[in-house]
This record gives structure tokens, sequence and C-alpha cells, in this order.
């Protein structure tokens, strides 16, 4: 596993803050006009083999936080993925595509709390390989989309997907099953 090149540093901005934070990459990878912020202890983002990434957004704030891209998978304009609090974790599989303006987030950012209970703690999200997300598509935490699945323009996932389903709208709701796409 490699760092970024200098070259990759340069074209991108990234801001890396706290202790044992890393960046791994595997092979090539081709990133560009991408912010990435990392804040706090012990968190990693892995960028698996032949992964392209432009004008995005990645983040991961808090301690033990994860985010990992699988092999060959397409981060598009104005993406945002964020892996918030502790131990969490944001997974895209191989072979992924997230068109425009997909936001992916662990957490909803602040804590709200009920006689001082936090209720909105920050989940999991895991997307299987070769999901196709479409324009402007919300993920929330806690869900899973499973593999060979797509999500339709401007859909807001709640709720987890299975395997070879069409999910959309707001809430997304599954309209086809035993479906397979094409890049």
């Amino acid at each position: 596993m490699n760092q970024l090149t200098f070259f990759q540093k340069i074209k991108n901005k990234i801001k890396i803050s706290g202790n044992n934070n890393k960046i791994l990459v595997d092979g090539n990878l081709k990133i560009s006009k991408t912010k990435i912020v990392i804040k706090g202890q012990n968190n990693t983002l892995h960028i698996k083999s032949g992964v392209k990434i432009n004008g995005s957004f990645i983040e991961i704030v808090g301690d033990g936080c994860q985010i990992v891209i699988g092999k060959n998978s397409i981060i598009g304009d104005g993406c945002y993925l964020s892996a918030k609090e502790e131990n969490i974790k944001l997974t895209i599989g191989d072979e992924c595509m997230l068109s425009r303006n997909a936001k992916l987030m662990t957490s909803d950012g602040h804590p709200i709390y009920q006689n001082t209970q936090i209720i909105n703690s920050a989940k999991d999200i895991m997307l299987g390989d070769k999901v196709w997300v479409a324009d402007d598509v919300t993920i929330l935490k806690g869900v899973s989309i499973g593999a060979n699945s797509v999500v339709g323009i401007g859909s807001v996932l709640t709720k987890s997907v299975s395997s070879g389903s069409v999910a959309v709208g707001n809430p997304a709701k599954v309209v086809k099953e035993d479906i397979s796409w094409e890049h």
C-alpha cells in the first residue's frame, strides 16, 4: 500500500489533524479537485486500486473511523462521503459508481439529546460490489445496499436494500428486484 503521491497531493486539498490517521492507496488512483479532511485519532481512508475520484469531499471526523473505497469504483463530481463519531465505517464495494452529488453520511452531523442521552448516534453504511448510485442521491446512516443494485436519481435511502434491487423515491422504496446492470 502506498501513500498519495506528491502530484496527487498538490492537485487536491488534504488536511489531516490528530494522531495515527492515515490514507492508504492500493495501486493506481485517479483523483483530482477533491478535498479530504481527517480529524481525530486512529482514522483510515483506504482507497483501492483503479479508483477514480473527481471534485468530491471526503471527511472522517472522530476516533477509529474508516472509509474504504473498493477497486475500480468511480466517485463523481460533488459527492460527499462522511464517517463521523467513534469506530464508524463507510464501505463502498468494488466497481461501484456514484454519480454527481451523491451524499453518504454515517452521522446526522450534530448530537441530539433526550434526558442527557444522545438519541441519534452514528451508524455504518455499506455498499456491496457493483452498486450504481445515481445523481443527487442521499444515503443515510445505518443503510446497507446489496451488490448489483441501483438507486434512482434524487432518492433518499433511510432503509437497507437487498442485492439486485432498484430503489427510488424519498424515502426510497424497492420497485424492482432480480436485476443486473452494466457500466
